[in-house]
C-alpha cells in the first residue's frame, strides 16, 4: 500500500496557502517550513511550523504542514494530533477538498500506529468530503481487513489468557484439595496419637492405681500379722 502522505496544502495548493496567509503574522514561517518540507529537510521543516503557531495557535495551515513533517519523521502519534487540530479549523461547505485530505492524513497516521479502528473512521470522514477519493478508499479498506485481523488475534489471545487462568483456577483448586486432604490427614493421625497417649495415660493410671492398692494391701497385711503376733504374745504372758 502506498503510505506517502498527499501533500494537498504544501504542493497543490501551495500558492493559495500563501496568499490566503500572507497578512498572518505565521505567514513567513510557513513560507520557510513548506521550503524546507520540498527539500526533505523535515526537521527544520517541524521547526518553522512550531514557531509559526507560536504566532498564530489557530493557524489551519501551520498545523497540517507540520502533522505532514512530524509524518515524515516517523512521529506518527504527535502527526494524528497536528491533523486532528488541523481538522477543527476545516469547514466542508467552504473547502471539502481540505477536509478530505486532512482526515486522509490523519487516517495514514493512524494507520501507521496500527490504530486500524481510528484509521477506518478517519477515512470514512475523508470519503464523506470527498466520495470520488479512490486512494482513501484503497486505504480504508485495507485498514478494514487488517483491523477484522487485529480483532480476530486479539480473540485468540484472550481465548489462550482465559484457558491459561482456568488451568490455573483449576491447578489451585487441586492444590488446595491436597492441602484439604494433608491437614485432614495429619488431623487424623494427630487424633490417633492424642486417642493412644490419653489410651497409655488411662493404662499408666490404672497401673498405678493397682500398684497402690497392691501396696496398701500388702500394709495391711502386714499389721494384721502384726497385730497377731502382738496377741499371742499377751496371752503367753
Amino acid at each position: 500500500m502506498d503510505m506517502n502522505m498527499k501533500k494537498y496544502v504544501l504542493i497543490v495548493m501551495m500558492m493559495g496557502v500563501v496568499m490566503s496567509i500572507a497578512a498572518q503574522q505565521e505567514a513567513p514561517n510557513i513560507r520557510h517550513g513548506n521550503r524546507d518540507y520540498n527539500k526533505e529537510d523535515y526537521t527544520n521543516a517541524e521547526v518553522d511550523y512550531r514557531r509559526g503557531l507560536e504566532k498564530n495557535s489557530h493557524s489551519f495551515e501551520a498545523h497540517y504542514n507540520l502533522g505532514n513533517a512530524l509524518f515524515k519523521q516517523n512521529k506518527y502519534p504527535e502527526a494524528a494530533e497536528e491533523f486532528t487540530k488541523a481538522a477543527q479549523y476545516t469547514d466542508v461547505k467552504k473547502d471539502p477538498a481540505q477536509v478530505a485530505q486532512t482526515y486522509h492524513n490523519l487516517g495514514n497516521a493512524y494507520f501507521a500506529q496500527q490504530q486500524y479502528d481510528k484509521a477506518v473512521a478517519a477515512y470514512q470522514q475523508s470519503l464523506r468530503a470527498n466520495p470520488k477519493d479512490n486512494d482513501t478508499r484503497y486505504n480504508m479498506v485495507k485498514a478494514m481487513q487488517l483491523l477484522e485481523q487485529q480483532q480476530q488475534q486479539q480473540n485468540q489471545n484472550e481465548n489462550e489468557d482465559q484457558n491459561k487462568d482456568q488451568n490455573k483456577q483449576q491447578q489451585q483448586q487441586q492444590q488446595q484439595q491436597q492441602d484439604q486432604n494433608e491437614n485432614e490427614n495429619q488431623n487424623e493421625n494427630q487424633n490417633e496419637n492424642q486417642q493412644q497417649e490419653q489410651q497409655m495415660d488411662k493404662e499408666t493410671a490404672e497401673q498405678i492405681l493397682q500398684a497402690l492398692e497392691q501396696d496398701e494391701q500388702e500394709t495391711q497385711d502386714k499389721l494384721q500379722r502384726v497385730q497377731g503376733q502382738s496377741k499371742r504374745v499377751e496371752k503367753e504372758w
